[in-house]
């Protein structure tokens, strides 16, 4: 997140888009709610009618993997109506000239027909931001997991940029994370092209930084991503280590994916329990849990915090540090004798420029959001506030292009796929749990009642849902949150693996699957 949570209380203007914030960020989401209840307007884009949208001034049902459109009729009009702000463009932007020309071929009656969003709603919406003066961008996985994702998020900067919603009080682009420490994760290096620190691997001079700190050879080239790592498993790739992920329930085309696992000679899986993708491991290993270890989570707004242990681990259970850094030792690595997470967090804080003016003791109150550069530094809880990293803010000219599979007569319904309330992720920890059975019992697919009528179908009654991968069977619910042509179902079961009709294409750049989009045909089972 460019700003930090307590600034979501003071925009004027909230714009949300792709994110189901009361069932996935539930905390977070109050602070919307208090902005609200002060005056704050809100736009809600969302193929279906969530929570959020309930809350909303005004509600964009857009039509799946559509967004690009909406997003460039919404600069159009900006630009149209003379809204940008041209101190902010000259001072801190760059090729401004030719975006602003770019979007004028983008009117709103042109988005309509893509998007099904009215034109006059998405010229409202524009205006609102575009006059607004503290206007915020709220987002999440409903904008990234699309093959155009990228374009997604590059076309919400490009609407900050132009009317200098950043940098300031309330305003911002704000990704709210899926997970606990993904955030971390990526901070300490867990990516195929940086190093901590959000050092790319194709510098030379980060090259020999971490040739010295590792003691061995390293190269330029950027590591494969997960999506490649899978198709080459079996083949260039014979082992793997699956650390806190299962993947076989989340992932799409999950039969490409167990396909891909059973092919290699030796899996290795690390997690609490014994789960789908562990059933399919060499060796498991049990990990203890955030309760059981000591360690620093960095969270959605670059909070850096430290995790405690409350308890110990259960039987042989150990943290994911110390099971790292044994296996590494026993296949002849140096420099993993860490005696604590302390150790391995002080590494980090001396190799990263985001983290190098903290250490163990210094986060003790998880006072601090990166970048803190340097000891005694108080911290960035806003980011860009005077320049940004490269200097100044890049246009980017983003075309609008379609899903990778779009509807036909086989496949005639649009599928979009999410999370509940009720249940976390796979279920992996909430699933074990009798109350959120009695709250979340099993997977149901939400359709539209005229669409349950047309189809044959009846409220409650089973479903054969079918795609170019694969076929489930699920449980009807009927409700009016999910419009006339698209379903929704959530990915959490592995009972109604919906997984195994995903997948039907990846973003280029950070081959993120497109799970939000996949026509399927739906039948009476």
């Amino acid at each position: 997140m460019s700003n930090p949570l307590a600034d979501m209380e003071k925009p004027d203007v909230i714009f949300a888009i792709g994110t189901n914030m009361t069932e996935c960020h539930p905390v977070a989401a109050t602070r919307l709610k208090r902005a609200l209840k002060r005056g704050a307007k809100m736009i809600v884009a969302d193929p279906r009618r969530i929570g959020l949208a309930d809350l909303a001034d005004l509600y964009l049902p857009i039509r799946v993997g559509s967004d690009v459109a909406l997003l460039l009729a919404m600069a159009h009009v900006i630009q149209r109506e003379g809204l940008v702000d041209p101190e902010f463009l000259a001072d801190r932007t760059k090729e401004s000239e030719t975006f602003l020309e770019h979007v004028k071929q983008f009117p709103p009656e042109w988005a309509e027909q893509i998007t099904g969003v009215p034109a006059k709603d998405i010229e409202t919406a524009a205006l609102w931001y575009g006059r607004a003066d503290k206007g915020a961008i709220y987002y999440t996985l409903g904008i990234t997991e699309h093959i155009c994702g990228v374009d997604n998020v590059q076309s919400l900067g490009n609407l900050a940029l132009m009317t200098g919603h950043v940098g300031r009080e309330g305003t911002g682009i704000n990704p709210m994370r899926g997970q606990n420490n993904i955030q971390g994760a990526g901070d300490s290096g867990a990516l195929p092209n940086n190093y901590a620190g959000f050092q790319p691997v194709t510098d030379p001079e980060n090259q020999k930084k971490f040739e010295r700190l590792y003691g061995r050879k390293t190269d330029l080239e950027k590591g494969p991503t997960k999506v490649t790592a899978l198709e080459m498993a079996g083949d260039q790739i014979r082992a793997m280590i699956i650390d806190g992920e299962n993947t076989v329930v989340s992932d799409p085309d999950r039969h490409h994916c167990e396909r891909a696992l059973k092919a290699l000679d030796h899996l290795i899986v690390i997690d609490l329990f014994m789960t789908e993708t562990a059933q399919l491991a060499d060796v498991v290993l049990p990990a203890a849990a955030w309760g059981e270890t000591d360690g620093v989570q960095t969270n959605t707004e670059r909070r850096v915090q430290r995790i405690r242990r409350a308890v110990d681990p259960p039987g042989l259970a150990k943290p994911d540090w110390w099971i790292i850094c044994e296996i590494a030792k026993r296949l002849g690595f140096q420099g993993f004798d860490y005696p604590s997470a302390r150790e391995v967090f002080n590494e980090l804080c001396s190799v990263s420029p985001i983290y190098f003016g903290l250490d163990w003791d210094r986060i003790d109150r998880g006072e601090y959001q990166w970048p803190v550069p340097e000891q005694g530094h108080p911290g960035t809880p806003r980011l860009h506030e005077r320049e940004f990293v490269s200097g100044r803010g890049l246009f980017r000219v983003i075309e609008y292009r379609d899903p990778a599979e779009t509807i036909s007569d086989d496949f005639p319904v649009w599928l979009t796929t999410g999370r509940r309330l009720a249940s976390y992720h796979t279920r992996t920890q909430t699933g074990r749990s009798a109350g959120i059975d009695y709250l979340l019992p099993e997977e149901t697919l939400e359709v539209h009642p005229d669409d349950v009528a047309a189809w044959g179908l009846s409220d409650g009654g089973w479903a054969e849902m079918s795609s170019p991968r694969g076929c489930v069977t699920i449980k009807v619910r009927a409700t009016r949150r999910s419009p006339r042509g698209t379903v929704f179902a959530s990915f959490a079961f592995n009972d109604t693996p919906v997984n195994v009709l995903t997948g039907g294409g990846y973003d280029p750049v950070t081959h993120t699957a497109e799970l939000k989009v996949c026509p399927v045909r739906v039948v009476p089972a």
